[in-house]
């Protein structure tokens, strides 16, 4: 599997993704320093990185690393003596490998810029939302992949964002919604960071800063992650056939 993943990473070389993983949070944070700065420093930007700049970048991303096997058809891929699922898999994998870099990233410059514009976010609050941005992420690599893989890249991140804005307007409706994975980060965001996807802060008195959701929450995403990545799996093994 090391093997496939290092592969799928050498395929990025003269492509846009290595730059995208600091550009996208690098970017983030110039806006913010911009237009905010101050005092509203680290919650807008945390506000504009999981809410529009994070899921575009990761729509880009997985749509960029399928461009080149896509124009061949996959043909050099399925013709490898490999279990097609095990290529996908290391997709999948790259592509979360992307996802953790660009977290991270944004995570050192968030507290960077909390000790030039003034700390507004303790420490652990900032590493418990990084950590649970990226795992209620997850989810999204396969369904972007597959995306990307039958709709083309415009498609992908124009659905992508769509769902995005839908979890904004719904994140705090309750009942099915709550299962929808693009409600979970924005609803997680509420106890942890105490920031609403609006970017206002979360009311002393709001039931949504509880915490009793998020074992809950962390447990739906990563079913959905597993869920996509099995069915984008089989799908990827079908096309073996044709």
């Amino acid at each position: 599997m090391l093997s496939h993943i290092r592969a799928e990473r050498l395929k990025w070389r003269r492509t846009f993704i290595p730059s995208l993983v600091w550009i996208a949070p690098v970017f983030t944070m110039l806006l913010c320093a911009i237009l905010m700065g101050g005092r509203y420093f680290q919650t807008g930007a945390y506000n504009w990185w999981y809410t529009m700049l994070l899921p575009g970048a990761l729509t880009l991303t997985c749509s960029l690393a399928l461009h080149k096997d896509a124009k061949m058809k996959y043909r050099g891929l399925l013709a490898l003596p490999v279990d097609p699922k095990i290529l996908w898999a290391g997709k999948i994998i790259a592509c979360a490998q992307w996802l953790s870099a660009a977290v991270l990233l944004f995570l050192i410059g968030i507290t960077a810029g909390g000790m030039l514009f003034g700390q507004t976010l303790p420490l652990l609050s900032s590493l418990a939302g990084s950590a649970l941005i990226f795992i209620t992420f997850l989810w999204q690599i396969p369904l972007c992949l597959f995306l990307a893989a039958r709709l083309g890249l415009f498609a992908a991140v124009l659905l992508n964002m769509f769902g995005t804005v839908v979890g904004v307007v719904t994140f705090d409706a309750g009942g099915l919604w709550d299962y929808i994975p693009y409600t979970i980060t924005f609803r997680l965001m509420c106890p942890v960071l105490s920031i609403l996807p609006n970017g206002l802060p979360v009311p002393a008195d709001s039931p949504l800063r509880s915490t009793d959701m998020i074992l809950a929450d962390v447990l739906v995403s990563l079913v959905w992650f597993g869920l996509l990545f099995l069915l984008t799996a089989l799908w990827f093994h079908k096309q073996e056939a044709k």
